[in-house]
């Protein structure tokens, strides 16, 4: 736990982490209190693509907390951002998600193919963004399947097979992205965690170094592998969807381990002392 003495930054996950669903972690509001208490900025990144930042803001508000959307970084906005460095305004693109995702695209100037059911067979275009989508039938998915096929890029915001819930993990983005995959034999391009641009992202906005920003998380294979990728510290919570056992015998080692973001504020604060 020495590092913690050098943290000035940390960048929390949200879903298994913060909340459940829509219930919020106990400690959530004095965990707030004692980042601002001993001076720690923060960004809260989350591969969860279904909303932008501004409904992080409202849920969080909901919670007791009150967290600017400059603070937020979500998989949707971090796709639509990747995506659009890439692409001039005006591309078309196919997507398999939520609210968050589809104004997202909207808002980086992308043109979005719409359908009420499948797409048709003489339908194209140049991209399929594919995130969680809680609402999502076999006509959506066929229809990604067949314009991947023909030609459009396959690209998914986030690899999480599953999602914390308050009756335990369900299946997630990932899912949904080895589903078309299998039907296509296309593998996707992901932007979430564990790749590198939404912790550089995030290292921007706090103005940190890796050295002294800690990621904290509940899932090994994208929160905890990616930040080691990219130089940070990591701190995994039991909270979401790893177990200890998963977490004391597995080769991605984090820096920290603690129960809840309860432990988390304790350790942040004895570190500190």
């Amino acid at each position: 736990m020495t590092f913690i003495t050098n943290l000035e930054n940390l960048i929390l996950d949200m879903d298994g982490v913060l909340w459940r669903g829509e219930t919020a972690m106990p400690g959530l509001v004095p965990l707030f209190e004692t980042l601002d208490d001993l001076g720690l900025d923060y960004v809260l990144a989350t591969n969860n693509a279904t909303k932008v930042a501004t409904q992080y803001t409202d849920k969080l508000a909901r919670f007791g907390v009150e967290v600017p959307p400059e603070k937020i970084l979500t998989s949707a906005e971090a796709t639509a951002a990747y995506l659009r460095e890439e692409y001039p305004a005006g591309v078309t693109a196919y997507v398999v998600g939520e609210e968050g995702l589809h104004r997202a695209m909207r808002e980086k100037g992308f043109k979005l193919l719409e359908a009420d059911g499948f797409v048709g067979a003489e339908a194209r275009t140049e991209l399929v963004v594919v995130g969680f989508n809680r609402h999502v039938c076999y006509a959506q998915l066929a229809s990604a399947a067949h314009l991947i096929i023909n030609g459009a890029r396959f690209v998914g915001t986030n690899p999480d097979p599953s999602f914390p819930s308050e009756v335990g993990p369900l299946p997630g983005a990932g899912a949904l992205l080895r589903f078309i995959e299998t039907g296509t034999g296309v593998e996707p391009l992901v932007v979430g965690k564990p790749g590198r641009a939404v912790f550089e992202e995030a290292l921007r906005r706090l103005e940190g170094k890796p050295e002294n920003t800690a990621m904290v998380g509940d899932r090994l294979e994208t929160d905890i592998m990616g930040a080691r990728g990219a130089g940070l510290y990591t701190i995994l919570l039991l909270s979401g969807v790893t177990g200890r056992e998963k977490a004391e015998n597995n080769e991605i080692r984090p820096d920290l381990i603690c129960e809840n973001i309860e432990e988390l504020a304790a350790a942040l604060q004895e570190g500190k002392r």
